[in-house]
């Protein structure tokens, strides 16, 4: 073979490679798994265990907590469809990370990731105790379970997710579907067996909704205050967008999961609300530890202990969901350059980002020991606001410095802007209203990332060392760089 054959050779090499071989993420998120990420991450245990707080702030008014819940709903749906357009313009990894980067530039892209690798690993590894707690504590009756073997399990189901997520995709979504569909099944007993009891016409049951205003009704703090508990029970509806790059027909699929996800996870939560206020009184209903099970024991009593289960299978699908997103995100972080090169690379075999999901389980995996650390978290909740409106903002400025952008869905403009004034409320409420020391350091805290953005990244200044450790670990993993993906 002449040399001239041989190049020949190899550049056929290198196309058939690139056309044929290309490691990508690859796309199998469908319609249903879709709707099974964005409602696994919103419904957890909240719902089941502590789905109080909207009615405590709404000073136990019925009329106004239910309002409260259906408001909710409808801000997350509003903000679900911004995120819609954004997915489906830039169907990349990272959500909100990729289209702050894009549009308000590399620093604050950082910031966000900086934060959000502190706030969603503790979240991680809360709920992982969380579902340890619920899984060991009935072998143990009256007392409580080894905190120990508690954290043991914890990890252990941290680490299987974990690697069941870097090792195959469509596995990982197939378990999202099962539990999301077991956890949306015990809701619908709940919420049948109010329904059932409307029915049945008992003046008891109906007293609290022919009266639903006759309480005090709240005033503007404290209905700020239940609004900050609604929003957080419907948080994790941006997750879709973490996962864009790998989601069947982005255009059409994005939208339509965001507006059948979103109204459901609406209607089960008033649905579930009232079957609560039908067998509780709002009282009773405060002060319960767990309201789903103190609703079981007079309802089902001869089943109730099919909620304690739910609320594990609950926390397991939001557990599964969550880190699922987050290697999404520490992924595009590492594309970008602003986490080592290793963690973006895929595994050859399953075109899994592997190294992504190793870096974020560690992560978490380092919260559970000492569990302490977790409390941190508590004050970085305006921190989630701030970057919801920062990307509300995104879509309004490449509305108009990228207006021939291909769009498949475009939300009606007054909706970002809408987010973009309740996510600043909702940033400066808690600081205004409750001032605490606390909230100065988190915010210390976010800037403190420049420290690192500066010299690494935009100085790009690198240590030979680094690369030895990289060859190292992709011989280790057996991983390779993935390719661009242009749409």
């Amino acid at each position: 073979m002449t040399n001239m054959e041989k190049d020949q050779y190899e550049q056929q090499a290198k196309e058939i490679n690139k056309n044929e071989n290309k490691m990508q993420l690859q796309r199998t998120i469908g319609y249903l798994e879709g709707v099974s990420f964005i409602v696994g991450t919103i419904v957890g245990a909240g719902i089941f265990v502590s789905p109080t707080g909207v009615l405590k702030y709404s000073l136990l008014n019925v009329g106004v907590a239910l309002i409260v819940w259906t408001a909710c709903g409808i801000v997350s749906l509003m903000g679900a469809l911004c995120y819609a357009e954004l997915g489906t313009a830039l169907p990349f990894s990272g959500g909100e990370y990729s289209h702050i980067k894009r549009a308000l530039g590399s620093p604050l892209a950082f910031i966000f990731m900086w934060t959000a690798m502190f706030n969603k690993p503790a979240s991680n590894a809360a709920r992982a105790l969380l579902f340890a707690e619920y899984a060991t504590q009935p072998f143990y009756g009256e007392c409580l379970a080894p905190e120990l073997l508690k954290k043991c399990l914890a990890l252990a189901v941290l680490w299987f997710l974990g690697l069941l997520n870097g090792r195959s995709v469509k596995m990982a979504a197939w378990v999202q579907t099962v539990f999301t569909i077991l956890k949306m099944m015990a809701l619908s007993v709940i919420a049948i067996g109010g329904i059932v009891l409307l029915i049945r016409g008992r003046k008891d049951n109906l007293a609290r909704f022919e009266n639903a205003f006759s309480s005090e009704i709240p005033d503007v703090a404290q209905m700020a205050e239940a609004f900050f508990q609604g929003l957080y029970a419907y948080g994790g509806w941006w997750s879709l967008n973490y996962l864009a790059e790998e989601v069947k027909n982005p255009s059409r699929n994005i939208p339509w999961t965001v507006m059948t996800a979103l109204p459901s996870v609406t209607v089960f939560y008033l649905l579930v609300n009232i079957s609560y206020l039908t067998v509780l009184t709002p009282k009773e209903m405060v002060s319960s530890v767990a309201v789903a099970v103190t609703w079981a024991n007079r309802v089902i009593p001869s089943v109730a202990w099919m909620i304690p289960a739910a609320v594990a299978v609950s926390i397991f699908g939001a557990l599964n969901s969550s880190m699922f997103t987050l290697g999404r995100l520490s992924y595009a972080g590492s594309q970008s350059g602003h986490l080592p090169i290793i963690i973006s690379m895929l595994n050859i075999q399953y075109c899994t980002p592997a190294p992504a999901m190793i870096f974020s389980t560690v992560i978490a995996s380092i919260f559970i020991i000492p569990s302490d650390l977790i409390a941190l978290t508590n004050y970085f909740g305006f921190s989630v606001w701030l970057m919801i409106g920062l990307t509300c903002t995104s879509l309004i400025v490449l509305r108009y410095r990228e207006p021939d952008l291909h769009r498949p869905y475009k939300v009606f403009l007054p909706v970002a802007f809408g987010m973009v004034a309740i996510s600043l409320f909702l940033v400066l409420a808690p600081v205004v209203w409750s001032p605490k020391v606390q909230y100065v350091y988190a915010f210390f805290f976010m800037l403190g990332s420049l420290l690192l953005y500066l010299p690494f990244v935009h100085f790009k200044i690198h240590f030979e060392f680094v690369n030895k450790i990289t060859c190292y670990l992709q011989l280790l993993l057996e991983v390779s760089p993935a390719d661009y993906k242009s749409d």
